[in-house]
Order: C-alpha cells, then structure tokens, then sequence
C-alpha cells in the first residue's frame, strides 16, 4: 500500500525538475548523464552537501557569508565545503535526519529560485509540510532526486 503522503512531495519533484532544466529535454538530459556520468557521479555528493550547508547556514547562521548554492559547488573546494558543514551542524552526522531535511530545503530553494516570490515562498512551505509528513527514506528519495537533478544543470 502507498503511503499518501508521498503524493505531496511528488509534485515538488516534477516542478523541481521541469523548473530547474525546463530548456532541457529528457533526451539532452539523458545525453548529459551518458556523456558526463563520472562527473555527474562526483558531483552529486559536492551539491548535496552544499544544499545541505546552505540551508543550515541560512537558519543556524553559522558562517558570516551569504553563500549562493551555485557559489558553494562551483566556488568553494570540497574540503572547505565539507567543514562549514560540519561546523553548521555541530556535532552532528551528515547522515543525520538534521542534514537530509536541511538537503531537502537547500535543494528545493535552489530548484524554485526562478519563481515569482509569491509562488516561491508558496511552494517552500509545503515542502517544509512535506518534510514533516513523509518518512525519512521517503525524504531521503526525493533529495536523491532533488540533487540528482540539480547536479546535472551543472553539466551543461
């Protein structure tokens, strides 16, 4: 049996992705992921933890810098990246429901940014609800997706 909430977050993926890449079609992407797999594959973990670090950032405050998420992946090094993270959440595990919500938020702040300010701040509430209601290996599916999609607008 499907859990209903997850027919909450659905939507988020889908708008995510067609808001993040809509000039590019499934077929470019699929291109995308063939011709760069290595470093899509690289990449993922490098914009996962700077979604995560970015929306920790943004509410712990704990780094004087107003990181963009573009600036963190292209800008920042790795090693850099990983401590302001491990900084932000302090003592506690990138595994940690903690980061996967705050992955969650980063991500989809990041895939929403092109939308009017209403709708923005809209949508970024229910995906807050959304992060409430669904379980963490629901959560931790649609951040895989979130950062998966994410990760290849930077392949362009």
């Amino acid at each position: 049996m499907l859990n209903k909430n997850i027919f909450i977050f659905i939507p988020f993926i889908c708008l995510a992705s067609s808001s993040f890449a809509s000039e590019m079609t499934a077929e470019h992407k699929k291109w995308l992921r063939n011709q760069f797999s290595v470093q899509h594959e690289k990449l993922i973990p490098i914009v996962a933890v700077a979604d995560m670090f970015f929306a920790c950032n943004k509410i712990r405050k704990t780094d004087s810098d107003n990181y963009q998420v573009a600036d963190l992946i292209t800008k920042v090094s790795k090693n850099d990246l990983a401590e302001k993270l491990s900084a932000c959440l302090d003592g506690e595990s990138p595994k940690s429901e903690t980061a996967l919500n705050f992955g969650l938020i980063g991500c989809f702040h990041e895939q929403l940014k092109e939308l009017p300010e209403e709708d923005r701040k809209v949508k970024q509430k229910l995906v807050k609800q959304a992060i409430l209601r669904l379980s963490k290996a629901e959560r931790q599916k649609s951040l895989t997706q979130c950062v998966t999609d994410q990760a290849i607008g930077y392949l362009k």
